[in-house]
């Protein structure tokens, strides 16, 4: 009797085992490689190098000032945290938790993202602007990782650059506003001392061939979708950005470098 009890059990298992849910594969993110891509680095004697060493040497007189104080926070690049920082150029505060979308898609990104610009730096293995020399950074307490890391092209700006685009195209009448932010993110690194001029005009072009790959593929499309719909939401009962930082945010727009 025992015997035919567990055939029965086993026979009823074979029968509803195929309607068991089955697991979502994750989709693979696909990112082209700026090795293929991006121009070269300066080369030594050239213009473009010259430009970049008159950038870092005339942004170490930034240290301390409220130029000085952006670049400290748009280093951080938890995805959370770089999402506030938008607000201002949205025109309303962009809350993490309620456009989980936006979350989501950076959560995907973030690690096949710095995987590729790992590739491409340690092809480069450009030395950052602050390596051999005792000049501030804005992040002291990063010198001794970043001196270790290469900086060419800047995975700050292609990822700054990146989030601008997902946030423009989702937000298209506020797309300037927020390509500029994207821009002073950029910037950052230069004033930081992180970085030369040409790593940052670089994470441009990095962030805008990686965002182009997306579009068509089909994991994005649906979270664009549903961030769309959750910016909607979010804009119908918006809360006011900090004026404090937005005006930090407008005086960064006005600088050269």
């Amino acid at each position: 009797m025992h015997q035919r009890v567990l055939a029965l059990c086993a026979a009823m298992l074979c029968t509803f085992t195929p309607a068991l849910p089955q697991m979502a594969r994750a989709e693979p993110v696909i990112l082209p490689d700026g090795r293929d891509v991006l121009p070269p680095p300066p080369l030594a004697g050239s213009h473009a190098l010259a430009a970049d060493m008159q950038a870092f040497e005339n942004t170490r007189a930034l240290r301390g000032s409220q130029r000085w104080q952006l670049a400290h926070n748009d280093a951080d690049l938890k995805p959370q945290h770089i999402i506030r920082d938008f607000s201002c150029a949205a025109g309303f505060m962009l809350i993490p938790e309620q456009i989980p979308a936006l979350l989501s898609l950076l959560d995907t990104l973030a690690k096949p993202l710095e995987q590729r610009v790992t590739e491409e730096k340690n092809f480069w293995h450009r030395p950052r602007p602050f390596v051999g020399t005792t000049q501030d950074i804005c992040t002291p307490e990063t010198r001794a990782k970043l001196t270790d890391s290469f900086a060419y092209p800047s995975g700050h700006t292609t990822w700054g650059w990146m989030t601008a685009s997902i946030l423009a195209s989702a937000l298209p009448e506020r797309a300037s506003q927020i390509m500029q932010r994207g821009r002073i993110f950029g910037e950052s690194r230069i004033a930081c001392g992180v970085h030369w001029k040409s790593d940052v005009q670089a994470g441009y072009m990095n962030g805008s061939i990686m965002f182009a790959a997306l579009q068509e593929q089909p994991w994005f499309v649906q979270k664009m979708a549903e961030l769309r719909t959750q910016l909607q939401l979010l804009q119908s009962h918006p809360t006011p950005p900090d004026a404090t930082t937005c005006a930090q945010e407008h005086e960064a727009a006005t600088n050269t470098f």
